[in-house]
């Protein structure tokens, strides 16, 4: 979202995380501004069983947590390093002056928030598909579509079906066998257990 020169021209820091690292807990209160530079963020909930629902997925270049910039409430989730990672953070008031500064970074804020909210909206239409297959069907095609989390040269999907399922409120079992059937059929590539979208150019002989 923002450039890192600049940031580190207002002061941000870099912070290196290992994988499994807690980056923030839903409930705390918001300090920085986070952006990941390599690695992998999930942006996660988890209910008093410790069941997982994935609300996000980050990739490098993009940031995270930032709803709390906007209303002054808490974190709505917790973040996750899922392996080594290198993010950017900047103190949330000088987040703050830099967005009085350079209005278009306001406006590409506002653009990410309606992106997602729009996502979240897309997720419980979906939810209320009772077969599993429909589920993933359609969060594929909207990865697809957003070129979110998924390869655009060879049509590879980034998520785990672990992710997927957490994605999706299924059992793991549930998108393995469903992720089978649809392979069958032609719908999705699996290759060395990797899953790859099949009408992508690049998923008959992928190389990733």
């Amino acid at each position: 979202m923002i450039d890192i020169n600049l940031l580190l021209t207002l002061g941000a820091t870099y912070k290196k995380v290992s994988a499994g690292d807690v980056i923030f807990y839903e409930g705390n209160k918001c300090n920085f501004y986070y952006q990941l530079v390599s690695g992998k963020i999930r942006w996660a909930n988890f209910n008093a069983e410790g069941k997982e629902y994935l609300q996000l997925l980050v990739e490098p270049g993009e940031c995270f947590g930032e709803l709390p910039l906007f209303d002054g409430a808490p974190y709505a989730a917790t973040a996750i390093a899922d392996e080594d990672s290198l993010v950017i953070k900047l103190p949330q008031a000088t987040f703050h002056l830099l967005l009085q500064e350079h209005p278009e970074l306001h406006f590409g804020f506002s653009k990410l928030l309606a992106q997602r909210l729009r996502f979240k909206f897309f997720i419980l239409t979906e939810l209320l598909h009772n077969e599993p297959e429909e589920r993933i069907k359609a969060l594929m095609a909207y990865l697809k579509k957003t070129k979110h989390n998924i390869c655009t040269e060879c049509g590879k999907i980034k998520l785990t079906r672990q992710q997927i399922a957490n994605m999706t409120c299924l059992r793991v079992e549930t998108v393995i066998r469903a992720m089978r059937h649809m392979h069958e059929r032609g719908e999705i590539t699996i290759k060395k257990g990797k899953v790859f979208y099949s009408d992508l150019p690049g998923a008959s002989n992928p190389q990733c």
